[in-house]
């Protein structure tokens, strides 16, 4: 094992390497509108910060449910039967289009969330076309993570690399363009960013397709065979692993981008503020979900060959790194939070602020990244409905309810803060609970066979 050990850090380390390197060119997608829209008004920042909060939610939520199924693809090609995964990915089809239908329906009428929120009536008009506009994007967006959620479970996610990269050189220029108008095009403020992302979302998709169908990779899985019925077995294995991993990414993100819909009601100078605050804490998150599927794609992979041993070698090997990863992102943001927030906005009251709230996200971050990765090793061991009850009872109900408390009602001795920083503090001890409990389930499951964790995961609250 000694032998093994720099060989499986290593391809961890480069698998989680290249997919961080798309990861943070998708990230960058944000970064971009939110620098572009602070520049055009502060208004369409902040009703960006809305936007983004509703359709990000519904996004990576949905996105959760088809990246759960990644353990599935890895289990085959690590079993040898790479030959299966063709038609499971045909199977996942039908996921996809539920997916997308479920996303278009609340993202096309959002009405009914802005009001239970109290978004500002000023702010609804924007917020609502802004998000018409990324309806469009929902689609190729969706099957586009499908197609990278393949290459991962392969152990090859290089071309979905590159395709993620080349996007943002076409995004960049298109925001800008769009929004701030030019060349006959007139200025279309915060739709401009919006636009700009549909476009880049449907070619990311066109050339996935062009490279499933060409390159050599993808000859053995037999992805272009004809479309089968629908599998219910293989539908409901599905359902097992994507719909609590759907619905605990749903708890996770809504309790992080509620808060900026709860925010919005203290003004826009503090919605502006949580955005940039959000946007970073975002793009740092980028490092741990790396981790993450890197992780689970070499777990699966040696559970697939049966060799659970290995896999929890792979498990710890991928935590080390992670931990080294957010050590260092939380160090960046305590040190640059000055400079870093100035970079988002001229506005010195948002500034300041978004400075500020850049302490506790460092902390937030942390415990973000443990809690990340032990969900995706869980998932591996089909355990997903006792995380699922954890993230309510902690990331809703401590997190995003004690949030609101602190911030208008008060909580305890503390009197209502009335300022972002309520929810980040909340938010951060909501999490820090998360990953303890967490890495306490995974030690658990670690400590049997893969038959014993099976048989676990299978008991009531396990699975």
């Amino acid at each position: 094992m000694s032998r093994a050990a720099p060989g499986e850090r290593g391809l961890i380390a480069r698998h989680a390497g290249t997919v961080l390197a798309g990861q943070l060119a998708v990230m960058a997608f944000g970064v971009t509108d939110t620098v572009v829209a602070g520049r055009f008004a502060q208004d369409a920042l902040a009703a960006l910060s809305v936007g983004s909060a509703i359709f990000i939610s519904v996004f990576v939520s949905l996105m959760g449910g088809l990246q759960a199924l990644l353990p599935i693809w890895a289990e085959l090609s690590g079993a040898g039967r790479r030959a299966e995964v063709g038609r499971s990915v045909r199977q996942s089809l039908y996921v996809a289009a539920a997916a997308v239908a479920l996303g278009l329906i609340v993202l096309l009428h959002p009405e009914p969330l802005l009001r239970w929120t109290d978004v500002p009536a000023a702010m609804q008009a924007e917020v609502t076309r802004y998000l018409a506009v990324l309806a469009l994007a929902l689609p190729p967006a969706l099957l586009f993570r499908l197609y990278s959620t393949l290459n991962q479970s392969l152990g090859h996610p290089r071309l979905v690399t590159w395709l993620q990269i080349g996007a943002l050189a076409v995004k960049l220029p298109l925001s800008i363009w769009w929004t701030f108008g030019g060349l006959g095009v007139p200025a279309l403020g915060l739709v401009g960013c919006g636009l700009a992302t549909v476009a880049v979302n449907w070619l990311m998709l066109a050339l996935a397709l062009w490279l499933m169908r060409t390159q050599p990779l993808y000859r053995e899985l037999r992805l272009w065979r004809g479309m089968e019925r629908p599998d219910w077995r293989q539908l409901r294995q599905f359902a097992r692993l994507g719909v609590p991993g759907g619905l605990s990414v749903l708890v996770e993100v809504t309790s992080f981008t509620l808060m900026a819909l709860f925010i919005a009601r203290l003004g826009t100078a503090a919605a502006a503020a949580h955005q940039i605050a959000s946007n970073l804490t975002a793009v740092a998150y980028m490092v741990p979900l790396s981790m993450g599927l890197a992780t689970s794609a070499r777990v699966s992979h040696w559970l697939g060959a049966g060799d659970p041993a290995r896999a929890r070698h792979a498990y710890r090997q991928g935590f080390e790194l992670t931990l080294a990863g957010a050590l260092a992102c939380a160090a960046a943001m305590v040190l640059a939070r000055g400079p870093l927030a100035g970079l988002y906005s001229s506005d010195a009251t948002v500034a300041a602020l978004a400075a500020t709230l850049l302490m506790a996200t460092a902390a937030y971050h942390l415990a973000d990244a443990v809690q990340t990765l032990c969900v995706f090793v869980l998932r591996c061991y089909r355990v997903t409905v006792l995380p699922l009850a954890i993230y309510c009872t902690l990331l809703w109900g401590i997190g995003l309810g004690g949030s609101y408390l602190l911030a208008y009602r008060g909580l305890g001795p503390w009197p209502a803060m009335a300022s972002p920083l309520a929810f980040w503090i909340m938010s951060s001890a909501a999490l820090a609970m998360t990953a303890m409990l967490f890495l306490l389930l995974l030690a658990r499951v670690l400590t049997g066979t893969r038959a014993d964790a099976l048989a676990f995961s299978a008991r009531p609250g396990g699975r």
